[in-house]
């Protein structure tokens, strides 16, 4: 997937740091912020350096991700690697205050100069360490912090019946059950929560037709169609825009450019607006548009912001 300039991404840092605020207060925990894939693609720069006081670490994937986020962390807070480490020396890991992922004895002791922490199998059975194996580790990697991927409350209990009388620092919830107080233990991870309504992504009509004789590949018919700058090879599928702060849809999806219906008084250069605000009111949720394409909300942020030119406002 690659950006097109004739796509705008807007970003309100404010709004990203008005939902951290409110994540913060209502859960009373430790904010762990998750900013893997270039803040979903929100821009990792721009958003560790507007939250940097309102949290208390950073989450990412790869230790590639983690290097990027150190070049930013002025404040130093430690950097949790979700995903599996490779070569990485324990003890430049540990300058960073970059922490790794461990669920195996092995890495645990090649780690432990770095303070990995333990992620516990609770059920997604990917990157994590199965019950019978958890001690080993602890003990292998002198571990003081566990967490588990969960995505329902049963998985945050069979984490406490695992490691909850250990002593460690505890963590489970991402954006999915950061409003369950059972499961914000001793910190919480959000990701998508950080950034629900912060992204509008919009781009132009560049030509409109009027008439109702069939166009494009599948040969629709619509009254009245325009056509913009940006196809599946950005990720655009089928699914709602905003023109004018009328609902409109996108009918049909080309490598880099899409047909979208448009009203009687629509014209050229006027807005398209794939996520987030219209100019006239209301506007287009994640959950919104990730309900129309059959995929998550992370996905369509993830997409949609990385489809165009980022800019930012609220800084």
């Amino acid at each position: 997937m690659h950006t097109v300039a004739q796509v705008q991404v807007n970003i309100d840092l404010a709004r990203v740091r008005t939902n951290v605020a409110a994540i913060a207060k209502s859960t009373g925990v430790d904010v762990i912020a998750v900013v893997k894939s270039d803040a979903y693609g929100l821009g990792v720069r721009a958003i560790v350096e507007a939250i940097a006081d309102l949290v208390a670490g950073w989450c990412v994937f790869s230790p590639d991700e983690a290097n990027d986020v150190s070049k930013w962390n002025a404040r130093s807070k430690p950097i949790l690697i979700l995903g599996p480490s490779t070569n990485e020396d324990a003890k430049e890991l540990a300058k960073l205050r970059i922490r790794p992922s461990v669920w195996s004895v092995e890495e645990a002791k090649r780690l432990r100069l770095a303070k990995p922490v333990l992620c516990v199998d609770t059920g997604m059975r990917r990157f994590a360490c199965p019950r019978e194996n958890v001690d080993a580790v602890i003990a292998a990697g002198e571990i003081d912090e566990a967490f588990t991927h969960a995505t329902r409350i049963e998985y945050v209990k069979m984490l406490l019946s695992i490691v909850g009388d250990r002593g460690l620092r505890l963590h489970a919830a991402a954006s999915a059950l950061l409003d369950d107080s059972a499961a914000r233990l001793d910190a919480v991870r959000p990701g998508l929560a950080m950034y629900r309504g912060a992204a509008k992504v919009s781009c132009r009509l560049i030509e409109i037709h009027r008439g109702g004789r069939p166009a494009g590949y599948s040969g629709f018919v619509a009254e009245h169609f325009g056509i913009i700058l940006c196809g599946y090879s950005q990720g655009l599928c089928r699914g709602p825009c905003l023109i004018n702060g009328q609902r409109r849809r996108v009918v049909e999806v080309g490598m880099q450019t899409a047909f979208v219906e448009i009203g009687a008084h629509d014209r050229n250069g006027d807005e398209v607006v794939l996520l987030g605000d219209g100019s006239l009111g209301g506007g287009l949720t994640e959950a919104e548009v990730a309900a129309a394409w059959d995929v998550s909300e992370q996905q369509v942020l993830r997409t949609l912001c990385g489809a165009g030119i980022r800019s930012y406002r609220g800084e």
